[in-house]
């Protein structure tokens, strides 16, 4: 059965890639898109509703910004964040498959680099589990917003080293969001803990009318869940917290034990109060599913205890091509400081040799 994702794939460079990405790993799992939830997108970011002063860009004081403890890598954007629930309305955190939103829930994600405000992402809850996504594109003044194309907009921000930030495909956003048990990304339990980790790759200074999960709970904005406000990984050091908290943010919306990618069996999803990380299970000393083209010879790990040019998974963070490259979509630009974390994670990895390293590390994350 051919994978729908590689289907649905329009041609646009970056979608291609993470399908054919998606094809060499072997899964078969169907992510069917209902074309229906595209139509009637608004065709200005204002009309949205974000902004309750769209001549100033003031955000509408009703709507709750927050920052995830581990924020997704997007090539060193900065980016602010909202979430506007229907007055009454409370977010369901019940079930073990993620949180439920109400009907007409809205998020928006906003991309600026150099200080200029580059795009808005936007989703919005239609009910029955539906969603719709839009990216709008800021003019270059930054006055306006508007609807980006269905295909995405390549070259829409020069990065270094020749390459730009792409405005994704909309196909791109729902590879990625509809991956796993919720679309919602970054708010969820642990990335609103209120124990926020200080080691956490770009970690953001949180906004001063921020929520995290304390505030949600006091609010009365979220019901079935535990009156714990502080989740956190459970690891052996302040590395490995830092470690298991990137990969869960920027790998774990694919790579969970649910979804297109359900069946390699790499789960880097974590579930708060987990006894022992699935990260952790699933890569160290784990062997590859199947070796993509570009991998070196000798590589058969996803991670080699004390050996980060042997693991896999360290190999596929540090590149950048378009055939081996993790995450597959959303960055052009190798994550340094998440690779030289991850590298000093795996170095400790069953290697009494690399605890100095690591101890080196930690002590200055504190």
């Amino acid at each position: 059965m051919p994978n729908p994702i590689i289907a649905k794939a329009r041609h646009f460079g970056a979608t291609l890639v993470v399908a054919a990405a998606f094809a060499a790993l072997g899964s078969t799992a169907a992510q069917p898109v209902d074309p229906a939830l595209q139509l009637e997108l608004p065709t200005d970011l204002f009309a949205t509703g974000l902004y309750s002063e769209p001549e100033t860009l003031t955000v509408d004081p009703a709507h709750l910004a927050f920052s995830p403890q581990y924020p997704l890598w997007t090539d060193g954007a900065i980016k602010r964040r909202w979430i506007s629930l229907p007055p009454g309305a409370t977010i369901d955190a019940a079930g073990s498959a993620g949180w439920i939103f109400p009907d007409g829930t809205r998020f928006w994600k906003e991309f600026s680099f150099d200080g200029r405000p580059v795009e808005t992402r936007f989703m919005e809850h239609q009910g029955a589990g539906r969603w719709t996504f839009a990216a709008y594109e800021w003019s270059k003044d930054g006055s306006t917003a508007t609807l980006a194309p269905e295909r995405g907009r390549a070259g829409a921000w020069p990065l270094s080293d020749g390459q730009s930030h792409t405005i994704p495909a909309r196909t791109d956003c729902r590879v990625c969001h509809g991956s796993g048990p919720s679309p919602v990304l970054g708010f969820t339990a642990l990335q609103l803990s209120v124990d926020r980790d200080p080691a956490a790759p770009h970690a953001e200074v949180l906004p001063d009318d921020a929520v995290d999960l304390a505030a949600l709970i006091e609010r009365g904005l979220i019901t079935g869940l535990s009156d714990d406000p502080a989740p956190r990984i459970a690891a052996t050091s302040n590395v490995e917290r830092a470690a298991l908290g990137y990969l869960h943010a920027n790998c774990g919306h694919c790579h969970t034990d649910s979804g297109a990618l359900a069946d390699l069996g790499l789960d880097l999803a974590y579930e708060p109060h987990e006894a022992t990380a699935s990260a952790r299970v699933t890569t160290v000393g784990t062997p590859l599913h199947k070796a993509p083209a570009g991998l070196p010879e000798g590589v058969v790990l996803r991670v080699a205890p004390g050996d980060p040019d042997a693991s896999a998974v360290l190999l596929r963070m540090g590149s950048r091509n378009r055939m081996l490259q993790m995450p597959p979509l959303g960055t052009a630009i190798v994550d340094d400081e998440a690779v030289a974390l991850l590298r000093a994670w795996v170095e400790a990895q069953d290697n009494p040799r690399a605890d100095k390293h690591a101890r080196i590390i930690e002590g200055a994350s504190k």
